[in-house]
């Protein structure tokens, strides 16, 4: 790590742990809804919109982190109401960080999730809304225990993608250190300006976490 501090070194570190763990509990709740909708219910244009939901898979991250650039700049619709709110841009700021994780983490966690609720009984859903129970009743205490490892994968599956992230995030968080530099800009500033020693230290911090975290995903619980 010659030539830099260790703070300078950790700062990308705690910002991408951030930025992942904020992320990936905002990218559960919305996939686990639209999951729980999607595979519950049937209506006209479903098809058009689970393509949306998985479009951003496909998609280059540069376009994703372009249309969220238009979407949350000054000019955007979103951008202009959130600066009328606040008093102040998203656009370069972690928060956009954790927004470019969620759009591009938001497809795993869908189709994890997804595959999860079809895996469930629905006749024991039934008997819980024949009994009296709510949605949201049902939901809670019927669909996501009997869903537990899916809900694990695609939460770990949700952290890991938005700890990896990279395009989006540059085109609108910028790479800014001790602000919104994260790990892949960091290792991508580091390999531009030669530094590849310092690309390493820090590609191997990221390798060893997304490992753990797959590692946990792939571990039994006591719920399996």
């Amino acid at each position: 790590m010659a030539g830099i501090s260790w703070q300078e070194f950790v700062s990308p570190i705690l910002l991408s742990l951030k930025v992942a763990g904020v992320a990936s509990f905002i990218v559960l709740a919305l996939g686990c809804w639209a999951a729980w909708l999607m595979a519950r219910r049937r209506f006209r244009g479903k098809l058009l919109i689970e393509t949306a939901f998985l479009l951003p898979m496909v998609l280059p991250p540069t376009v994703v982190g372009f249309i969220l650039l238009v979407l949350l700049g000054k000019k955007g619709w979103i951008g202009s109401a959130i600066e009328a709110l606040f008093d102040q841009s998203i656009i370069f700021t972690w928060g956009a960080a954790v927004i470019a994780s969620v759009v591009v983490a938001f497809p795993l966690v869908y189709q994890t999730m997804k595959t999860g609720f079809a895996g469930v009984n629905a006749d024991l859903e039934h008997a819980a809304r024949s009994a009296g129970a709510k949605e949201w009743q049902v939901l809670w205490y019927i669909t996501l225990p009997l869903a537990w490892r899916s809900v694990r994968s695609a939460y770990i599956l949700g952290f890991a993608r938005g700890l990896g992230e990279f395009g989006a995030t540059l085109m609108i968080a910028g790479n800014i250190p001790h602000r919104t530099q994260t790990l892949p800009t960091a290792i991508y500033i580091a390999v531009e300006s030669g530094n590849q020693p310092l690309a390493w230290w820090w590609a191997g911090t990221i390798i060893v976490i997304s490992f753990g975290f797959m590692l946990l995903a792939s571990r039994p619980s006591r719920h399996d």
